[in-house]
């Protein structure tokens, strides 16, 4: 069988390994790139996009049951879900049309079918087979279900798309930012949600004063939490309504839908990597150097299927330093994965950058860290009855009190956080906080007049 060459074989078309492809193309390497699913990956299809659509209609569900304190003449009465649904998967589709056109649009070949190694840089794509100096696997993960009894009656972040109604009654497991973003948007769009985790807190990952307020105002909007809850079992009742069992004898429920958020896992299982000598590390990951480089040269993983913060942006930022300098003449580009600034889309939403106090203290010690904090009532709440805190923490360390963490929750965390992001980067001290002007009246100025 004839074998087609190429500069580069990409096997993936989610966030990465379209980043990685396109910038390669624009240097002039003849790429390749196979992916039997949906363009744009976990991100366009079944995260961040659809979440961020389904986010918004949550705020404005919000905003609508608000606006009577504003002095509008507003009765919130119902939501049409089926609608919505159907807006959000045309946007999803549009651009699904859009990144294969791109790739056309910069002579990028695009197959639509699933690739495997027959050898380390040689891959087969159907019936066809391909050779490239150098191959990247961007083929990111999938959600996993509980190795416990009735867990197939349950769904995870993927099945929440599909869903074609507003569960009235819904259980979500986890405790990671999955799992608290989608109790957020239910919530606020009307299902009476609990969410059951198995650590003290959610988000056990972030600094504490974040968590610890999400969980604070997750219940005074009426989300029931319970905590230190290991699934035992999930149960169907004669009615077709489900019940969590847990370890420690606990029960909760009924419940018209269970959405499990307890993880994901790399999407290897049919690349054949052991014909391309690729270990995989004890997470099932593949383990790759600060060059984003596998255990075999010039074979490389990047984005989810790593294991490495697993973020979309984090997947685009890391196939295009690749490109940048295997075809851009940038020797030593790669990614940092330090002060990587994340937000998490719950109600109200967190942004976060840097190191979180305890890791402060671990990393420095107690003696060399310095805390500032502020909490209020953001002023859109000064007419409304609900009264949620947003919080913010500022992690200083040395004499000079350079920022090491920067920490917010409350409404605007989303779109504050970026700006912050880039002055944690370039090493900002809290006096150049304190020397930056504040813009009022806004929750941002916060950050530059904590005392």
């Amino acid at each position: 069988m004839a074998r087609k060459n190429f500069d580069l074989i990409v096997i993936g078309g989610g966030s990465g390994g379209l980043a990685c492809a396109q910038r390669a193309a624009q240097y002039g390497a003849k790429v390749l790139l196979a992916e039997s699913a949906r363009l744009g990956g976990t991100c366009v299809n079944v995260g961040c996009v659809p979440k961020k659509v389904m986010w918004n209609a949550a705020n404005i569900a919000e905003a609508a049951a608000d606006a009577r304190y504003y002095g509008f003449d507003i009765e919130y009465r119902s939501h049409d879900w089926s609608a919505l649904r159907h807006a959000r998967d045309a946007y999803i589709t549009r651009l699904n049309g859009i990144y294969e056109r791109n790739l056309a649009a910069k002579n990028i070949e695009f197959v639509r079918n699933r690739a495997s190694f027959v050898a380390s840089h040689e891959i087969r794509i159907g019936d066809e087979l391909f050779e490239a100096p150098r191959v990247v696997i961007a083929t990111g993960g999938r959600p996993i279900l509980p190795s416990i009894p009735g867990s197939e009656y349950g769904i995870t972040s993927d099945g929440f798309f599909e869903l074609d109604h507003l569960p009235s009654r819904t259980a979500i497991v986890g405790g990671g930012y999955i799992a608290v973003e989608l109790a957020g948007v239910l919530q606020a769009l009307g299902s009476k949600v609990t969410l059951a985790f198995r650590r003290d807190r959610v988000l056990r990952h972030f600094d504490s004063i974040l968590s610890d307020t999400l969980m604070k105002i997750m219940r005074d909007e009426g989300a029931t939490l319970i905590d230190h809850a290991a699934p035992r079992a999930l149960e169907r009742d004669i009615d077709g309504s489900l019940r969590l069992l847990f370890d420690d004898g606990r029960q909760a429920g009924p419940f018209d839908s269970v959405i499990w958020a307890v993880g994901r896992e790399p999407l290897v299982d049919k690349l054949a990597l052991d014909r391309a000598g690729i270990r995989l590390d004890s997470r099932g990951f593949i383990p790759v150097d600060r060059y984003q480089e596998t255990t075999v040269a010039d074979v490389y993983a990047i984005g989810d299927v790593t294991g490495q913060a697993q973020l979309t942006p984090v997947a685009i930022a890391a196939g295009r330093r690749l490109a940048d300098r295997l075809w851009g003449g940038m020797a030593g580009r790669h990614l940092d994965y330090g002060n990587i600034p994340t937000v998490v889309f719950s109600h109200p939403p967190i942004g976060t950058v840097g190191l979180s106090e305890s890791e402060a203290i671990d990393r420095y010690g107690a003696h060399d860290v310095k805390i500032y904090t502020s909490g209020f009532v953001p002023m859109y709440h000064a007419l409304t009855p609900r009264k949620p805190r947003a919080e913010m923490k500022l992690v200083t360390v040395g004499a000079d009190e350079r920022i090491v963490g920067c920490h917010v929750i409350g409404a605007g965390a989303d779109e504050m956080l970026q700006g912050f992001a880039v002055a944690v980067r370039m090493g900002a001290t809290k006096r150049d906080f304190d020397d930056t002007i504040a813009i009022h009246p806004t929750s941002a100025e916060e950050f530059v007049t904590m005392r």
